[in-house]
């Protein structure tokens, strides 16, 4: 078998809206075993890294001097709102493109349809910490060279919105909601996963959803509940 045949994703199609997620196992997305190790991770290390950067970046930028402590939290705020938008946008139109062509449904399914096949497999509810690390340093780079120093504070917002993001919809995944108010956040993604999946892109916030029109119907939230504690 060829190098190229070896890395090359196994072929496969994004999941048709009739069939049920499945509850327990997980996909192989490619033949080379340590491209297929590399996509399962634990949540600890991808949360390490960016409430790591979060705070690095703070703590830099106001024990240097280049930001004062109220501009900090001001660009914190606004880093971290920057951030819920593009959640919303990366899941509604990245993670739910068209999937007109092959190349469409292979990158589709890798990058997000597997977990709609899989929605309790918690080994794939985060990238991996060597991805984890170059979005890091791309982020950094990109704040840094767009805003100056002011990067500093949005970058730590931006990173610590993706932190809770990725804690957020790791607890969704793996554990029964609260008997609190924070069940509202199990109720929404649910009906994503199990009744909706053209609904309810945000996770660690329905802001977007609701300034959008993207908020289901609560005629179906019953439904979404009962199949997600299946």
């Amino acid at each position: 078998m060829d190098s190229v045949s070896q890395v090359a994703p196994t072929e496969v199609k994004p999941r048709p809206a009739a069939v049920k997620p499945k509850h327990k196992g997980s996909a192989q997305l490619f033949q080379n075993p340590v491209l297929e190790r590399l996509t399962h991770t634990h949540i600890a290390g991808p949360l390490s890294i960016f409430f790591g950067v979060a705070a690095v970046s703070l703590y830099y930028s106001l024990s240097r001097g280049l930001l004062t402590g109220m501009t900090a939290f001001g660009l914190f705020l606004g880093g971290w709102l920057l951030f819920t938008l593009a959640e919303y946008l990366m899941h509604r139109y990245v993670y739910h493109m068209d999937t007109d062509t092959p190349g469409k449904a292979k990158f589709q399914y890798t990058m997000h349809g597997v977990h709609h096949e899989y929605p309790k497999d918690k080994t794939r509810l985060a990238m991996p910490p060597i991805l984890t690390v170059f979005v890091a340093s791309l982020l950094f780079f990109i704040f840094y060279f767009t805003f100056g120093n002011a990067g500093f504070g949005l970058l730590s917002g931006f990173v610590f919105g993706y932190a809770l993001y990725l804690f957020v919809h790791y607890a969704i995944h793996v554990y029964s909601p609260p008997k609190n108010f924070l069940k509202f956040w199990w109720h929404h993604h649910a009906q994503h996963h199990y009744r909706q999946d053209e609904v309810a892109f945000g996770v660690s916030t329905t802001l977007w959803d609701h300034i959008i029109g993207t908020m289901p119907e609560q005629r179906d939230k019953a439904k979404a509940d009962a199949a997600h504690n299946h």
